[in-house]
């Protein structure tokens, strides 16, 4: 269920068949059973207040979508400094222990590079790689720590923590999206608010009825698109790893 919220422009043909079949159907019951003088006036008050609980339910989920948006580029932000400052501090532990933490760290941040351009092949092979990586960037500086206890290599030790905790903070971003129940009550309004308006009695032509349905699937994939972390056009694109990643190259190039 989940998978489809993945793709976007699926969603949007699912949701514009939809509507579109619901107006159509609304339109069918009216020609069929059409509503009474008496019913008219009340009618309309119902179409209005659902038409407006629609609009407002599309513009909260619009919100919730960009502010998940934000919040995995601050991540983005976030584990770039943490990775930036752990090989600054990879200078405090021995000559070693040093150079093969950087080592390290260098595969780790093209690793979260290709985690978020989505180059990765296989999702599971990359993530049990990731692990492995991680395992051996802690083991790493925790060996180094226990051989030589001090305040200077406990920050080492410190500064790879918040490597790990910034990974682990993306990953929970990634998985914080738009709760099923709220698609499915935006589904269902906009059904219910296209059949209605195909019953409203009027005097223009079919095409009046596509244009809700049309206007309200164009929201539906935007919110998809922003939503949705790796399966559409929007995605956070990694600046901060990739400018790190730049200066972790060149201060290698440059060193003798």
């Amino acid at each position: 269920m989940i998978q489809i919220f993945d793709h976007p422009f699926i969603l949007f043909l699912v949701f514009l068949f939809a509507q579109w079949a619901a107006a159509y159907s609304g339109d069918f019951f009216r020609r069929t059973w059409p509503p009474g003088k008496s019913e008219r006036d009340d009618f309309d008050t119902v179409l209005t207040a659902t038409l407006t609980l629609l609009g407002l339910i599309i513009g909260f989920s619009f919100s919730m979508a960009v502010s998940r948006y934000d919040q995995r580029k601050n991540y983005e932000e976030a584990e770039a400094n943490a990775i930036g400052t752990e090989y600054a501090r990879a200078d405090l532990l021995p000559a070693d222990d040093g150079i093969k933490v950087r080592q390290l760290l260098r595969r780790y941040v093209n690793q979260r590079i290709l985690f978020y351009r989505g180059d990765q092949p296989n999702i599971g092979d990359a993530a049990t790689d990731a692990q492995k990586l991680q395992a051996e960037l802690w083991s790493s500086v925790v060996r180094a720590a226990t051989a030589q206890s001090t305040p200077v290599a406990a920050l080492a030790v410190s500064g790879m923590n918040d490597v790990l905790n910034s990974q682990g903070y993306t990953q929970a971003a990634w998985w914080n999206r738009i709760p099923v129940a709220a698609w499915a009550l935006m589904g269902l309004i906009s059904i219910v608010s296209n059949l209605l308006l195909g019953y409203r009695e009027r005097s223009s032509g079919f095409l009046v009825l596509l244009v809700v349905p049309v206007v309200a699937s164009i929201a539906f994939f935007l919110i998809a698109e922003i939503d949705s972390p790796g399966g559409g056009f929007i995605r956070v694109i990694p600046h901060n790893l990739i400018a790190v990643a730049e200066s972790i190259s060149a201060g290698e190039s440059a060193s003798p």
